[in-house]
């Protein structure tokens, strides 16, 4: 699914999903990623019933207080467990289905918002 693109010079900017994989800012990426506002990097979740607490360990250090939770082709219930680290580290973790994260961070990184977005890749 192509994206329409907000410019934000410096910034990621997710171009499309779809097949397994994400284009942001111009690079394809195979498979689930996190995109940041400066950098993207493959993140080795490939279903929502994979996610546990560890799965968002680097995100705290990420200067973000705001994490999009790609779940795939739709959203699903992020357990208190999970949620409670990232809220712990003043970052808050709004599920939703990977399409609906990759526009809400496109439109968030265009406000400045220091946003980021752990994406399930969705075929």
């Amino acid at each position: 699914m192509e994206l329409a693109q907000a410019k934000t010079p410096g910034r990621q900017v997710i171009e499309s999903y779809g097949a397994g994989r994400f284009r942001v800012s111009g690079t394809v990426h195979e498979g689930s990623v996190i995109v940041f506002p400066d950098r993207t990097e493959p993140w080795r979740i490939a279903a929502f019933d994979q996610i546990d607490q560890g799965s968002f360990a680097g995100i705290t250090a990420a200067d973000v207080d705001l994490l999009l939770l790609g779940c795939g082709p739709r959203m699903c219930l992020v357990p208190r467990s999970i949620r409670q680290p990232l809220r712990t580290g003043g970052v808050v973790l709004e599920p939703m289905a990977t399409g609906a994260a990759c526009r809400t961070f496109n439109v968030l990184m265009a406000e400045g918002r220091r946003v980021a977005a752990a994406l399930i890749a969705v075929e």
